[in-house]
């Protein structure tokens, strides 16, 4: 029998390779084993909705077409179901597919699904009212995901932006962190609360992370002096963040920040307004996706040698 897809797209996400998915499924997607349906978000969290309704349908998985903060309304909406998640990456960070180790070329993360590789991760609960999969935190990431919210343009370069413009003005603040039971004073610049490794673009902020372990990360980072820099940067794009003086990495099952002054928190990418103290609980094996079974290499997933050249030309 054929599983039911419910694809959901939203069409201004990243930067624009969303916008010939159904040129893509068609082409890509193992019609044997799938029926599917396209549907279109139309206004912010739409996507929430729409998996909902695809729950209530009988839906075997609902596909989230774009980036971390449109895979994570999907999440919102299969919350307490068994119905599987599939991403197909269009964003501009695409944090938790990087950590997944999925293609960000849309046809080969549509052949990903052909696999059918089942996979298990834990999720992460805010509040008891919303769910992070790949990474949350507040302080100066919350802050530059709040004026993301209101900024007409997305995509990396629009964050590069942002992140330089406000640096310098940015300052530390004072929390009170209760982590499994035991309270701790921090002064710090982000607190960063990680399921996976990273948040986007390989820019790892907890480097032992693992979706499946059944703890948090919790990454405390200072206010890097601008002369450290050219130093601690690079390793945040090599896996050797926890090296910098200026970061303290723990891991826990529960975690309590208060002092959130400006009430906003970064979840997957987009900024929420949550409230001056926040409660985070992982939620051990909540989630189940199709992942990619990464013992097939890439190049097994095309069926010919112009697969890559079709997906650009569709682009």
């Amino acid at each position: 029998m054929k599983e039911k897809l419910a694809v959901i797209v939203n069409p201004i996400s990243g930067i624009g390779r969303q916008k010939k998915i159904e040129k893509i499924l068609r082409d890509n997607l193992n019609h044997d084993l799938f029926d599917y349906t396209v549907l279109y978000t139309e206004y912010r969290h739409h996507g929430i909705e729409l998996a909902r309704q695809a729950v209530d349908a009988g839906t075997d998985c609902v596909v989230a077409v774009g980036g971390d903060g449109s895979v994570n309304d999907v999440v919102q909406g299969l919350r307490g179901s068994k119905v599987r998640l599939g991403i197909i990456p269009t964003g501009s960070g695409n944090g938790l597919a990087r950590s997944l180790r999925l293609p960000l070329i849309p046809a080969l993360a549509v052949r990903v699904l052909n696999q059918r590789f089942p996979v298990t991760i834990d999720t992460i609960d805010i509040n008891n009212k919303i769910l992070s999969v790949n990474a949350a935190g507040v302080g100066f990431d919350a802050y530059i995901a709040r004026l993301m919210h209101a900024a007409k343009t997305r995509g990396l370069a629009a964050y590069t932006n942002l992140i330089v413009r406000e640096y310098a003005s940015y300052k530390n603040q004072d929390y009170t962190l209760t982590v499994d039971g035991k309270t701790l004073q921090r002064n710090a610049w982000l607190i960063a609360v990680a399921n996976s490794q990273q948040y986007g673009n390989n820019l790892t902020v907890a480097p032992k992370a693992k979706l499946d372990d059944g703890l948090i990360d919790i990454t405390i980072l200072d206010r890097i002096p601008p002369d450290h820099l050219a130093i601690t940067v690079p390793l945040a794009f090599t896996k050797l963040f926890d090296l910098s003086a200026h970061v303290e990495i723990m891991k826990a099952r529960e975690l309590t920040i208060e002092g959130n002054l400006d009430k906003w928190v970064n979840i997957d990418g987009e900024g929420e307004n949550i409230g001056k103290t926040i409660h985070f609980k992982v939620l051990p094996a909540s989630l189940r996706l199709y992942g990619r079974d990464t013992h097939t290499p890439l190049r097994q997933l095309q069926s010919s040698i112009d697969l890559l050249t079709n997906t650009s030309n569709s682009k």
